[in-house]
């Protein structure tokens, strides 16, 4: 398998009929989760740089988009699909991968949140950062909801006012990012301040001829 995980261009623009049909066969298979998208739809991610396609030479192998809501300070990694054919190979993992860092370097300070009831996605997701979070947290974008009209699930979402669905709401929030980076940079500090201690310490040769005295009485006593 010879397999290449691009962001998409121009060259691509006619997957998208295969795409959307893909798509349609995932979400029928599946019961629940993907939103039908049109041909248009999908090549309009592709023209703004917003997309990412797998290929087998000419073989569509899967594909996932990035949708952004409220100004970009939400961004999601939506519709990830992949050829039957190649599935449980890695392919899931290298497309949300490289539809993670992609999002990372064109929206550095968005919140990176989806929706899924897919255990592997789970999984995948949590080995890229991303936690689990209530419905709440999540973008409110009457737009971003209304994606999940075409699911069964649809009744249950309304039903609980959209805080609650058999989906689980997964997020990667990069200020938490820098704050966990920043304290663990602080604990690395403090570690290593205190083992230049104990080197200072070993160093001082008064210390070491107290330690010394204290060790010979210590000595002396126990022989009495």
């Amino acid at each position: 398998m010879a397999v290449e995980i691009l962001i998409a261009d121009q060259r691509h623009l006619s997957y998208a009929d295969a795409i959307c049909q893909m798509i349609e066969n995932a979400a029928k298979q599946r019961g629940t989760g993907i939103a039908k998208r049109e041909p248009s739809y999908v090549q309009q991610k592709i023209l703004e740089d917003k997309a990412i396609i797998a290929l087998d030479a000419n073989t569509l192998v899967g594909f996932c988009y990035i949708e952004t809501w409220q100004n970009t300070h939400y961004v999601a990694n939506s519709g990830l699909i992949v050829n039957p054919e190649y599935r449980g190979q890695g392919v899931a993992k290298g497309i949300k991968k490289k539809a993670f860092e992609h999002s990372r370097n064109k929206f550095p300070h968005a919140r990176l949140f989806g929706i899924t009831t897919s255990l592997a996605v789970m999984r995948i997701n949590s080995s890229l950062g991303y936690k689990p979070v209530t419905f709440t947290e999540l973008t409110q974008d009457d737009v971003f909801w209304k994606g999940c009209q075409s699911c069964p699930n649809y009744e249950i979402l309304e039903r609980n006012e959209r805080k609650l669905c058999l989906c689980t709401g997964m997020m990667f929030d990069p200020a938490q990012e820098k704050q966990k980076a920043v304290e663990e940079e602080a604990l690395k500090n403090r570690w290593e301040s205190y083992k230049n201690h104990l080197r200072r310490r070993k160093g001082n040769q008064l210390l070491q001829k107290i330690k010394e005295n204290l060790f010979s009485k210590e000595s002396k006593g126990g022989k009495r």
